[in-house]
């Protein structure tokens, strides 16, 4: 049947029902139990708004498909806007005036976008944590330090730092204009985890024009390592740049032999090489770790306070994950 105009005085309903069945009930939105309301719609199945050359034929993405019109086949239908959300006038702005997920059925969202533009009137931000939850791959779902994909995104504060919950995915540039605030943070958000390789990239100490980089490892002070092989020679070569980078007094090493038993040990440690020895003497075959404090102030690992501004040493040759990176303006 083709008509041109169709005026439904109650509820649209597009319900499947198997043949010879009665046919099924349509749900009202506003699930009323005492029948439909006028001005709704129930389709238990797929919509597709706008131009259906825009997806790929025969490939289901999505139950609700939105995308513009075809000049070509629809030259009347243009529009600014492919998706235009307004509250009532004047507006009465809720908590929930737009949901995406909730705690009974949580969500992930993928953003592929060439530009995002945020004008706010007094953004207000707000990080509520989710119950206990054994949904998806993590344990738990919000602020806490098991969460969602990363414990980050969400909408941007401004009020020092960029607040994140969840997953975001974005391309492109982001611009902000109005003020924004968040009721329980100020300043910088530390969230005391490393997002990523943490590292340093320093001066080098002994090229001029040169710089040092190197990725950290974990622990309670400020060290740095090499490791490798010897195959038939006794010294392990130290880099040339360790000469102004560690404090030689707290190098330890650790020998792993290989091919064949051998009681190893230091012989000696010089600014350029350690010196290895064993059963073979000279003939050495090992794997090595050695490992070295950086030379300067001792790091102070625990201390009282609140957030790292209050480290009792020196935090100027430090970077803190969350803290004075990985926050983003």
């Amino acid at each position: 049947m083709e008509v041109g105009d169709i005026h439904v005085g109650k509820q649209l309903a597009c319900v499947f029902t198997p043949q010879g069945l009665n046919p099924t009930a349509a749900i009202n939105p506003f699930n009323l139990a005492d029948g439909s309301v006028c001005g709704t719609a129930h389709f238990n199945g797929g919509v597709l708004v706008g131009s259906g050359k825009f997806f790929p034929p025969a490939t289901p993405l999505a139950t609700t498909m939105l995308t513009r019109p075809s000049p070509d086949e629809n030259p009347r239908a243009t529009a600014p806007s492919i998706l235009y959300i307004r509250n009532s006038i004047p507006p009465v702005p809720t908590p929930i005036d737009v949901v995406v997920g909730d705690e009974a059925g949580p969500v992930g969202v993928k953003m592929v976008c060439s530009m995002i533009t945020v004008t706010t009137q007094g953004l207000s931000v707000e990080i509520a944590p989710l119950k206990k939850s054994t949904i998806g791959l993590k344990k738990n779902t919000g602020v806490k330090s098991n969460t969602g994909a990363k414990q980050e995104t969400g909408v941007q504060s401004q009020a020092g730092a960029e607040v994140r919950a969840s997953a975001k995915a974005m391309a492109g540039p982001m611009s902000v204009s109005g003020g924004t605030k968040t009721p329980f943070v100020s300043g910088k958000i530390f969230t005391g985890r490393a997002l990523g390789n943490k590292a340093f990239d320093i001066p080098h100490p002994t090229k001029e024009n040169y710089r040092l980089r190197h990725v950290c490892v974990e622990g309670p002070e400020n060290a740095v390592y090499i490791r490798g092989k010897l195959d038939g020679e006794n010294a392990i070569k130290l880099p040339e740049y360790w000469k102004g980078l560690i404090n030689y007094d707290t190098i330890s090493v650790n020998l792993t032999p290989f091919g064949r038993k051998d009681s190893l040990y230091v012989k000696d440690i010089q600014e350029d090489r350690i010196i290895i020895s064993g059963d073979h003497l000279t003939n050495v075959k090992c794997f090595y770790q050695v490992w070295a404090d950086r030379s300067g102030e001792p790091l102070i690992v625990e201390y009282e306070g609140q957030s790292p501004a209050e480290y009792p040493g020196d935090s100027s040759s430090y970077s803190i994950a969350g803290y004075d990176y990985d926050v983003r303006s």
